[in-house]
């Protein structure tokens, strides 16, 4: 070991997808942590990093210097779960983000990299239910991206590329950004196009970016975190219900006094279902959006908790504002 060197810490880390929603977050704080950065994406934007690589993982081989001294890699590219897919392409789903992770892979295998931290998602165990699922619950991916993120998650913990890999599971991700149902639900509750759901006690976990990075950097940097699979939420759950009184609070509306009863919503679905098979696009409210308003997806973070100290700072009830404001939408309560 290099005198003055702490190996525990990335000294030049490489982060695929590092535009993205939670790459700019993990490199401005790795910047401050004076870890070096080098953004790999698909084309040269600005940004808090020091370098930047460009290159597609399914079209093309890694440019030579890619991985040149890198000894961590934050790996957060791939296809997302694309919401307005009537019928999701499993191939297309595994070529990105399993045939690009086995590329990656094997770059820095080549190259001797130390860590690789795998950024997935709880999808890649199912989806969800009533019961608060944590890391010891059998995988049984139901859509092609979680299948496609399970087979990523195996190819880096067993493929034996790389000597300390960890696989982070993201419960879903909140914070300042557009993207995603929440902001989405936020803009509609706002224009007073949102209806106020009944309570139905279901239970859903989330994260906020900040926590994530939080936890991405445990992950780099704690020995006990080598080949191992980490669930990441912020530690709480709500229905529905109440993030919807949350957000009418947040935006300093009232929350109305009458609800949409359980089978009318039900019967929308099923109209929105039609819609979109004869179109060939989602409808906007089908029987998938009804799942994701009224049904459970609770995950546990405890193990994550007890082996790297992991300890969430944000809680959506008191961030919701801070949302709120960053979408532009104080001005259009008052």
């Amino acid at each position: 070991m290099m005198a003055g060197i702490d190996l525990t810490h990335p000294q030049l880390a490489l982060i695929t997808g590092a535009s993205g929603f939670i790459g700019r977050v993990l490199c401005q704080k790795l910047r401050e942590q004076s870890v070096r950065v080098r953004a790999g994406m698909r084309q040269m934007l600005e940004g808090p990093w020091d370098e930047v690589v460009t290159f597609d993982l399914t079209r093309q081989k890694l440019p030579e210097d890619a991985m040149a001294g890198v000894d961590t890699i934050f790996h957060l590219a791939g296809k997302a779960h694309a919401l307005s897919e009537t019928c999701q392409d499993e191939e297309d789903y595994f070529r990105i983000n399993a045939e690009g992770t086995s590329i990656l892979l094997e770059a820095a295998r080549v190259a001797g990299v130390r860590r690789f931290v795998f950024i997935s998602s709880v999808k890649a165990m199912g989806e969800g239910g009533d019961a608060c699922q944590d890391e010891s619950v059998t995988c049984r991916p139901e859509t092609p991206y979680g299948k496609s993120k399970l087979a990523a998650e195996r190819l880096v913990l067993e493929g034996g590329y790389i000597p300390e890999p960890v696989v982070l599971r993201l419960s879903m991700v909140y914070g300042s950004s557009r993207k995603g149902n929440l902001p989405r639900m936020i803009e509609a509750v706002a224009k007073g196009r949102f209806p106020p759901l009944p309570e139905v006690g279901n239970q859903r976990s989330m994260v906020h970016v900040e926590d994530v990075v939080q936890a991405a950097l445990l992950a780099a940097e704690k020995p006990a975190a080598v080949g191992q699979t980490y669930i990441v939420t912020d530690g709480h759950t709500c229905s529905t219900r109440q993030l919807y009184e949350w957000i009418c609070e947040a935006l300093d509306k009232s929350v109305p006094v009458w609800t949409i009863p359980p089978g009318l919503l039900k019967v929308l679905a099923k109209v929105g279902d039609g819609i979109g098979h004869v179109r060939g696009q989602r409808f906007v409210f089908d029987s998938d959006a009804l799942d994701k308003l009224i049904g459970s997806a609770c995950y546990s973070s405890k193990k994550i908790q007890r082996e790297l100290g992991f300890r969430p700072t944000k809680e959506l009830e008191s961030g919701l504002r801070e949302i709120v404001a960053w979408l532009g939408l104080e001005s259009a309560t008052h």
